[in-house]
């Protein structure tokens, strides 16, 4: 008996705190529960109240609050208990209730009724309001396509009783546009993959809408493992992609994201798949000072240095053997996976046939006697192009000149010269040649064909037998 007197006393006593509240007045309450369709919101010494759950979420069905929160609400009705809203409807608004709703900032609903001068009518209760076109979006765009259309507004002006009302549909998004910010922002860490639409794209990337205008920079050297010439050949605006967060400046509030992280880096695979001393396609990607890039496969590209291209006797005229888009054949010179650099070579038509020809590549051993052209000079030599990637060196003593001879004269840049393997490193990358060697061979197969063709006929049997014959006679 003693629990239900409790109880009773303690209804009694809310019944009471109840009554002395009145329709419109602004109470602040926690909240206590949110069932399927009212919530349990504590007001204090007054007692509880209840309130339909609609009130407690945004446009898009999510709840604004959660069970332990403060909201501000107004009373509007004792009847039974105490009934609260947060967002007036436009029937049971009350004067005093506007009034109220103007103190504390909380959302009236009303119904715009046309587009006038700067602005537009709206109808709230049985008040006329008018909201300036700067406020009835977040864009602000005067247009007639919001006639008719019942939102929620704050009212930012309550003058002269009522008579005077101004309310702002656009405070009320900003609100929910920031609380909505907020909770996106808690998802967006480092390593993060989301989901978002592309706004705008620049030259210089892309911006992505993560949620509720919280945007990030697609940077194009981040969209894709290959070379990226335009952003607009990858993503377009209105497009949906999925990107990875890359960094995070909180202090600025810069978003980095990535596209190519989603997918495997292809330098991964590049010590299994290529070899030094293969020779395969490749596409000119781009002609820089020093040499070309060439694109192997997409996300993996190469250089070919200006240096392993056949000298042409004209200052960077090696670049005039190749363009970009350009089809051709390379050798790989060098694998750096760590740096993620590859050296290749290009391997024109000329030597690429004559190497099929001999069953591979053109072997530069000791005594082998090849043609190659004159690339440069130094004090100590001469350097010989002999293959793309080869170039050999003929010491002063071994051109054939006198000391006193003109090299630059004997031997243009780019004049085709025939030399003769010396020596080789076990790398293959220091190789000493020979002129001198070369027309050494050449007079001793001169001096060979010129004792062949002066040597006597060798003697036949008619010949011998003859002999014989006057031997005998002499007898």
């Amino acid at each position: 008996m003693s629990d239900q007197s409790e109880d009773f006393a303690a209804m009694f006593e809310a019944s009471v705190q109840a009554k002395r509240l009145e329709q419109g007045e602004l109470v602040e309450g926690k909240i206590v529960s949110i069932g399927r369709e009212v919530a349990l919101i504590d007001v204090g010494h007054k007692g509880e109240a209840v309130m339909d759950i609609a009130e407690l979420k945004n446009s898009d069905g999510e709840f604004e609050v959660a069970v332990g929160d403060q909201v501000q609400a107004i009373v509007v009705s004792t009847s039974g208990g105490l009934t609260l809203s947060r967002k007036l409807a436009r029937a049971a608004a009350s004067e005093r209730q506007f009034e109220a709703a103007f103190q504390s900032g909380l959302p009236v609903e009303g119904k715009v009724e046309k587009a006038i001068k700067g602005g537009y009518e709206v109808r709230i209760g049985r008040r006329r309001a008018f909201c300036p076109t700067s406020q009835i979006d977040v864009r602000g765009a005067h247009t007639s396509r919001h006639e008719g259309h019942i939102y929620q507004f704050r009212i930012i002006e309550y003058k002269e009783g009522g008579s005077n009302i101004v309310v702002s549909r656009r405070t009320l998004l900003e609100d929910e546009q920031q609380a909505n910010a907020r909770k996106v922002r808690d998802k967006i860490v480092p390593g993060a993959v989301m989901t978002g639409g592309v706004t705008s794209v620049r030259e210089f990337g892309a911006f992505v809408d993560l949620g509720a205008g919280v945007q990030g920079l697609l940077h194009v050297s981040e969209m894709s493992w290959s070379r990226v010439a335009d952003p607009a050949e990858i993503v377009k605006a209105g497009d949906e992609i999925t990107v990875k967060v890359l960094r995070l400046d909180e202090e600025k509030q810069k978003i980095s994201l990535g596209l190519k992280q989603l997918s495997a880096d292809p330098w991964s695979r590049v010590p299994e798949v290529y070899k030094v001393g293969q020779v395969l396609p490749g596409r000119v990607t781009r002609v820089a000072q020093f040499g070309a890039f060439v694109e192997l496969e997409p996300g993996v590209e190469a250089l070919a240095h200006a240096s392993t291209f056949e000298p042409t006797g004209r200052a960077e005229g090696w670049a005039s053997q190749v363009s970009p888009g350009m089809m051709a054949t390379f050798e790989i010179l060098a694998i750096d996976p760590k740096q993620k650099r590859i050296g290749v070579a290009l391997v024109p038509e000329a030597w690429g046939r004559t190497a099929e020809a001999a069953g591979g590549r053109i072997g530069i051993v000791p005594g082998a006697r090849l043609k190659g052209k004159v690339e440069r000079y130094e004090k100590f030599g001469v350097f010989v192009f002999l293959a793309p990637g080869r170039t050999g060196v003929i010491p002063l003593s071994e051109t054939g000149i006198a000391k006193e001879g003109d090299l630059r004269r004997a031997f243009p840049v780019g004049a085709d010269v025939e030399v003769m393997v010396q020596e080789v490193d076990p790398s293959g990358r220091r190789i000493r040649l020979s002129m001198k060697a070369v027309a050494e061979a050449r007079e001793a197969e001169e001096v060979r064909e010129w004792t062949e063709r002066n040597a006597p006929p060798a003697e036949g049997l008619s010949t011998f037998a003859e002999r014989l014959r006057s031997a005998l006679k002499e007898r």
